[in-house]
């Protein structure tokens, strides 16, 4: 890691003795995973061969973004999508319209940072419009920098819930780990959407070993206390070019509970989507914790994407993705496109990857040959 990250941090008594492990080996096949074959994959209820329904759809809308994350984006950055491979918000609102009557009843919005995207509160208003058809939730994901202007027509436009990022409550951190200042503007956007009549506010924190640990309970007081939000903790991933396992190292779900639990009491309340979720007496909001390497939920997941530039991915931690832009264009029909998104679900696996194998893999994909986070949409 950077000299900026390594000198944020102190580790004191209590982080030196709590335990950071890796990943280990995990079982693919879907008996260790509680799955049977159900039959083919159906486009009709989005069902892959495990019986698995995916009625909950991310879209990226932008590759571009205003901070620099190192777990998000390679050191040297990423080439920019020409704007002309880009979906249109024609395009997008046609897709999104064909995944919800296929079954989709969430939509995410994501980028990159969806907010730099010029015009994106009409986009928001067309998605919203979804609603009619059968979508029950909009939704999008956030670093919060210029969500404060956007709120009332997003609200109005029909968009229930955000989750926003922040890593760390202390400037210097926040401008090492984004190479960006913003950290006090960041804070005062989520107590604004908090105050903004959304129905669900969420603040999510990548955790890294020895880089942010130490501010776990701080993020939950300063937020979950006296708010209706949850605070989410999500365990750092491999990706192309973020360095996962190097520089930077993950922090287990287990040492996440721990460390929380030196200092606030954790009552078990249950899954939401991806998050294990927990009451905190005396807090208005929740915790939640988020274990995609050591603890994963590949045997619920209902979750499928749509990148920026058109692709259908079945899987975060799967190169697998299929072209829908170019069929779009070219003048394909909604049961063409259905049945690639069918093909897709059908190369679902039962759970993805242990983290040396995802590894593995991008490294044989050579640079730009594996999607970084900040390509895929988080």
């Amino acid at each position: 890691m950077g000299s900026g990250l390594a000198a944020s941090y102190t580790p004191g008594v209590d982080a030196l003795r709590l335990p950071v492990v890796p990943a280990g080996p995990r079982a693919l096949d879907a008996a260790a995973l509680g799955l049977t074959a159900q039959g083919d994959a159906r486009a009709h209820g989005l069902f892959d061969r495990y019986g698995r329904a995916h009625t909950y759809l991310r879209i990226s809308i932008i590759e571009k973004c205003n901070l620099r994350c190192r777990y998000c984006m390679p050191a040297e950055g990423v080439p920019l999508l020409p704007r002309e491979d880009l979906l249109t918000f024609e395009e997008i609102e046609r897709l999104a319209a064909l995944f919800v009557g296929l079954g989709v009843r969430k939509i995410r919005v994501t980028g990159g940072e969806p907010l730099v995207r010029r015009d994106v509160d009409d986009l928001i208003a067309r998605l919203g419009r979804l609603k009619a058809l059968g979508l029950h939730r909009l939704a999008m994901t956030s670093n919060a920098l210029l969500l404060k202007q956007h709120i009332p027509a997003m609200r109005a436009a029909g968009l229930d819930a955000v989750n926003l990022s922040l890593d760390t409550l202390r400037p210097d951190r926040f401008r090492a780990i984004t190479l960006r200042d913003g950290c006090e503007e960041t804070i005062d956007a989520i107590r604004t959407a908090a105050a903004a009549g959304f129905e669900k506010v969420k603040v999510n924190a990548v955790v890294m070993a020895g880089v942010n640990d130490d501010e776990l309970v701080d993020l939950a007081r300063a937020f979950a206390r006296d708010l209706p939000v949850d605070v989410r903790y999500i365990e750092y991933m491999p990706f192309e070019g973020n360095h996962w396992g190097e520089a930077l190292k993950m922090f287990p779900a287990a040492a996440i509970r721990a460390r929380l639990e030196e200092q606030l009491e954790l009552i078990p309340t249950g899954f939401d989507e991806t998050a294990a979720m927990y009451r905190v007496p005396g807090f208005l909001g929740s915790i939640g914790i988020i274990s995609s390497m050591t603890e994963p939920f590949c045997a619920t997941c209902s979750r499928t994407r749509l990148t920026a530039d058109g692709h259908f991915r079945w899987c975060l931690l799967d190169e697998g993705e299929l072209d829908l832009r170019g069929p779009l264009r070219d003048g394909a029909t909604d049961g063409d496109l259905a049945g690639l998104i069918e093909e897709g679900l059908r190369r679902k696996k039962p759970g993805h990857a242990p983290a040396d194998e995802l590894l593995s893999v991008q490294k044989a994909a050579g640079p730009g040959g594996a999607r970084s986070m900040i390509r895929i949409g988080g």
